[in-house]
């Protein structure tokens, strides 16, 4: 009777835990994988030949500089043809300045810088001419050289240079011209520029000029 009780409740206790098995909820799925770092996992694929100089921006060559070129253009036979050509040039020739020269013999030169646009400017000019050391001008106070300053008249023309050479070495863009030259006047004009090939094409002979001695 005892060992038949006992089969009783060994099979009572198995159809419990297989009761409790069944009754289990089925489990979960897990979870997705997250980052720590805000987002899914990235794959970096491989990068394709040449792409990565592609990528790097395009450099610019450096610009080329301008350069002032000063020319002296002519000569014209009256000034009418030197107005003529440099209206044509326009923008090509800038600070553009007329010059008149006498044919034939000249009786003497002087040695000139060009009129101020008034009287203040002709006398500071003036005052830092003496302050260079140079002596013997005045400031003309009449005729179409009015506010220019006179710097010397001399009978040889090399004397005149001469005297040139120094004031244009010390800054000032001073002129020499001709007295008392007999027979027709040309003309010339003198200006600075960024493109002197374009300004030779239209005139093949014009002549370099030291920038300082054109005003």
């Amino acid at each position: 009777m005892l060992a038949r009780a006992l089969i009783v409740v060994l099979a009572a206790l198995n159809l419990g835990v297989a009761a409790w098995w069944l009754l289990q909820p089925s489990p979960s799925p897990p979870p997705p994988s997250v980052s720590d770092r805000g987002g899914a996992d990235l794959e970096l694929l491989p990068m394709p030949a040449g792409a990565a100089a592609a990528a790097e921006p395009a450099v610019a060559p450096p610009g080329v500089a301008t350069v002032d070129t000063c020319l002296r253009l002519g000569p014209f036979a009256d000034r009418d043809a030197a107005n003529v050509a440099q209206a044509g040039l326009g923008a090509l020739l800038q600070d553009a300045v007329l010059h008149e020269e006498k044919t034939g013999e000249a009786s003497g030169y002087r040695v000139l810088l060009p009129p101020a646009v008034d009287r203040a400017q002709a006398q500071a000019a003036a005052a830092r001419i003496a302050a260079a050391g140079f002596d013997d001008f005045f400031v003309l106070n009449q005729g179409a050289d009015t506010n220019a300053i006179a710097l010397g008249a001399y009978r040889n023309r090399d004397t005149a240079e001469r005297r040139a050479a120094a004031l244009r070495a010390a800054g000032f863009p001073v002129e020499v011209r001709a007295q008392g030259a007999t027979g027709a006047s040309r003309w010339w004009l003198d200006g600075r520029s960024t493109d002197a090939a374009a300004v030779r094409t239209t005139f093949p002979a014009a002549q370099d000029r030291d920038c300082a001695a054109v005003r």
